[in-house]
C-alpha cells in the first residue's frame, strides 16, 4: 500500500504526458553535438550509452519512433510512476545486439535478461535537470529492479577534465558523454541544452541506392548511395564489411556513418565511413 501511494503521489506531483497513441512519437529531448566552448561549470556529464532510445509513457515502452517494445511483461511490471525516458542498452560495444532484442515481436527472456533501461530523465516533471536528476533518484530505488538504473551525472571543472573523462569512456568501449545544462526544463525539441560529444562525428543517412563492386568486390556492393536528411547525395564505401557487402542494407534503410568534417564547398562529409544500419529509425 505505502508502494501504490507513493507511486500516485508521484505521479500528481510530475503530471506529464498522458500515454501516448499507438505508433504517436514520444516527445523527446535531442541533443546537439557539443561545438565550440561552454561554460562546463553549468553542466551534468554522463556517459552516451550506445542502445535504442526507449520512453516509458507510464503504460507502455516505446521507441524514439513510436513503435511498442514488446519486452517480456516482468521487465516493466512495477513502473507505475511517471514517464522515464533512458536508454534500452545490453552493454557497451553490444548496440547490434540491444536492437535485434528490442526488435522481437515475440520477446525472448534470455535476450532480455541482458538488458537494462538506463534512465536519464523524467519528461513529465516540471523542474530544472538538476531537480529531475534528484527525483529520478527516489523513482528509480522505489521500482528497486536491477534492469531499471539511473544514468551516473558527473561534474567536470574544465575542458581536460572532460577530455580524460572522454578518453577513459571510450577506452572502456564506451561511445562518448552527454552534457545535461543542471538549470534545464524538459522540452520536447533538439536544443542546445543537451549536447554529445565523441572522438568523432556521426550522423544518420537513408540508403537510396547500390554501386557494383570493382576488383576484389566483384559481385558485391562497392558503395551505398545515401541521402542525408537534407538532402544531400554521396557514395557511402569504407567501413563496409564483405558480409555487408553481400548483403548490404535494404534502400529505404537508414544507417549511421563517421565522418570528419565536411568539404566547405559542397557540403559532402569527409573520409565518411560506414557504422552500421540504424535499424531503431526504420520502426
Amino acid at each position: 500500500m505505502a508502494r501504490f501511494l507513493f507511486f500516485i503521489l508521484t505521479i500528481f506531483a510530475l503530471g506529464g504526458p498522458a500515454p501516448l497513441r499507438a505508433g504517436e512519437a514520444p516527445p523527446l529531448m535531442l541533443a546537439n553535438v557539443l561545438r565550440g566552448d561552454v561554460v562546463l561549470a553549468d553542466f551534468l556529464v554522463s556517459e552516451k550509452y550506445d542502445g535504442v532510445r526507449g520512453y516509458w509513457d507510464g503504460r507502455q515502452l516505446l521507441t524514439r519512433g513510436g513503435a511498442v517494445v514488446h519486452a517480456p511483461a516482468w521487465f516493466t511490471a512495477g513502473w507505475l510512476g511517471p514517464p522515464l525516458d533512458g536508454e534500452l542498452w545490453a552493454g557497451r560495444g553490444k548496440f547490434s545486439q540491444a536492437v535485434s532484442t528490442v526488435r522481437q515481436q515475440m520477446p525472448e527472456d534470455g535476450a532480455w535478461r541482458g538488458m537494462r533501461f538506463m534512465v536519464f530523465d523524467l519528461p513529465g516533471h516540471p523542474g530544472t535537470f538538476a531537480e529531475r536528476n534528484a527525483a529520478l533518484t527516489s523513482v528509480i530505488a522505489e521500482i528497486n529492479q536491477p534492469w531499471l538504473q539511473q544514468v551516473e551525472q558527473f561534474s567536470v571543472t574544465d575542458r581536460s577534465e572532460l577530455q580524460t573523462l572522454l578518453k577513459r569512456i571510450v577506452k572502456q568501449g564506451g561511445e562518448g558523454l552527454m552534457l545535461h545544462r543542471g538549470s534545464s526544463l524538459y522540452r520536447a525539441e533538439r536544443n542546445d541544452d543537451l549536447l554529445k560529444l565523441k572522438p568523432y562525428e556521426d550522423a544518420e543517412a537513408r540508403v537510396v541506392g547500390y554501386l557494383p563492386g570493382k576488383g576484389k568486390f566483384v559481385g558485391m556492393l562497392g558503395a551505398l548511395r545515401v541521402e542525408t536528411p537534407e538532402r544531400l547525395r554521396f557514395n557511402l564505401g569504407a567501413g563496409l564489411s564483405d558480409a555487408e557487402r553481400r548483403n548490404p542494407p535494404p534502400v529505404g534503410s537508414w544507417v549511421t556513418y563517421r565522418y570528419n568534417g565536411v568539404n566547405a564547398r559542397t557540403g559532402i562529409p569527409r573520409f565518411a565511413r560506414f557504422l552500421r544500419v540504424r535499424e531503431e529509425m526504420d520502426r
